[in-house]
């Protein structure tokens, strides 16, 4: 099975070092216990830990300063694929995230339901998602000093805040692709790629190539972020879902960072267009 993830736990090691004097500081303090509190029920319910990525401390790392962010990554393996078999664009929705934050001065945690899968990818099976819900559960139930709230779905349709691009290649060559052009970005991190085809086949499920690729920059982030943390759940890191369309050639597809700013505070501002619009510009380049 082709898993790829870089641990963010050293690096986070690495920049925590460097700021200390912010060790004792009671928000993120309070996020810290709120994200371990979390991390250790996911463990708990036998659910692979995938990615975890502490926004505040690798953005302050880069000089820039935003309120304490955490976001985690974690997986079921045979649930995402019983969701893809239905909608394989559901790929840029999984795996399962929780991210822990500090707004306004209160600690917050935040997660993404099946609702927002459903309306999102126009899903029907009621199964998997009911499965999806019940794993979040698992976690949740255990977290008792923990109070989580869903993302919001009331302004959810189908393919909101999602953008695509076709690629001119298949899915191997254009993942090839993209990961060279993002990584030879110098303030951009590489955090690793899941291969949901390799996956599933495990579990005799079939589905077309597909994988996620995991990426940020902590300094753009940062700044897009300061007073929009909420977004760190789904536009940081980044998200690209390349998957094999009908002719063979790969879709791109990734969030719309101003829609989910918008979604999650009823605005944005011109630096989540700024990186809508370079984001797309290196896609395009890679695949065309």
């Amino acid at each position: 099975m082709k898993h790829k993830w870089f641990s963010v736990l050293a690096c986070v090691a690495v920049v925590g070092a460097g700021i200390s004097a912010n060790a004792g500081d009671t928000q993120q303090a309070a996020v810290d216990h709120s994200f371990e509190e979390v991390r250790v029920a996911v463990s708990a319910a036998s659910l692979a830990e995938i990615l975890q990525i502490d926004h505040a401390r690798l953005a302050a790392a880069e000089g820039v300063e935003m309120p304490p962010a955490r976001v985690q990554l974690f997986s079921d393996p045979a649930l995402n694929a019983a969701i893809l078999r239905e909608n394989i664009r559901a790929g840029l929705d999984l795996p399962f995230r929780v991210l822990s934050f500090e707004e306004k001065g209160t600690p917050t945690v935040s997660y993404t339901s099946s609702a927002f899968l459903a309306q999102r990818h126009n899903l029907s099976a009621s199964a998997p998602l009911a499965d999806f819900d019940a794993r979040l559960h698992d976690v949740f139930s255990q977290v008792k000093e923990v109070s989580a709230q869903k993302v919001a779905t009331d302004d959810i349709v189908p393919d909101f805040a999602i953008l695509e691009i076709r690629s001119n290649y298949g899915v191997e060559e254009t993942v090839s692709r993209l990961k060279k052009v993002v990584t030879a970005q110098s303030d951009t991190i590489w955090f690793g790629e899941i291969d949901f085809q390799a996956e599933a086949e495990d579990y005799d499920v079939s589905l077309v190539p597909a994988q996620l690729l995991l990426f940020g920059g902590p300094a753009p982030g940062g700044v897009a972020m300061a007073a929009f943390p909420a977004i760190g759940l789904d536009a940081f890191c980044q998200k690209l879902l390349v998957y094999q369309g009908r002719d063979g050639k790969a879709v791109v597809i990734y969030n719309d960072i101003a829609a989910l700013a918008q979604l999650h505070y009823g605005q944005s501002i011109e630096p989540h267009d700024l990186l809508n619009k370079r984001l797309t510009a290196t896609f395009a380049e890679a695949v065309k």
